[in-house]
């Protein structure tokens, strides 16, 4: 069946017509693009903020390895305050610091002392056990300084990106002296 010739015509002009094309276009492409924007922004700073506590949390761990005098509540205070700082988080800092030290005889570490701020349990020396395989390879009798950080993310917006604990692990060797004290 064939179409009469009038409406074959305008079909013709309607598919080579382009007036309206790019509103249509802008209509459709608009709302993609500025998802894609807000979603790369609130990437962007889930990076960011992940950044921060890393940069944190070894700042904490480097500062607490150049101590000669023992470690107080006090400084912990302090330096759980200057986590929060640092990371700009908006919860209050989660913060575990720990020293261990490495038995060769037994291949395993132990604890020396362990410290929190924020409402995390100190750490066992079951649970060094478990985390051993974390820990780097050291000599007999050498002490690490493990300072674990946690901060809240949540994003700006909705984008598809869930609230976030930030988890950090790091660890130190004492600089000035052989072994970091805690005093209570």
């Amino acid at each position: 069946m064939r179409l009469p010739r009038i409406l074959r015509l305008k079909i013709a002009r309607l598919a080579r017509d382009d007036e309206g094309s790019l509103t249509i276009e802008a209509v459709i492409m608009f709302p993609l693009l500025f998802w894609a924007m807000l979603s790369m922004l609130v990437f962007f700073d889930g990076y960011r903020q992940s950044g921060l506590n890393v940069k944190a949390a070894f700042t904490i761990g480097d500062m607490i390895s150049r101590e000669v005098a023992p470690i107080t509540p006090a400084y912990l205070d302090g330096a759980a305050n200057l986590f929060n700082e640092l990371s700009r988080s908006s919860t209050p800092p989660r913060m575990r610091v720990t020293v261990v030290y490495y038995n060769a005889p037994q291949k395993r570490f132990y604890r020396d002392w362990s410290q929190q701020r924020g409402g995390v349990p100190v750490l066992t020396n079951a649970d060094i056990l478990q985390m051993q395989n974390r820990l780097p390879v050291v000599p007999h009798n050498e002490r690490l300084i493990l300072v674990e950080t946690w901060s809240d993310y949540l994003p700006p917006f909705d984008v598809g990106l869930d609230q976030q604990d930030l988890y950090n692990f790091v660890f130190t060797r004492p600089r000035f002296a052989p072994q970091v004290k805690f005093q209570s």
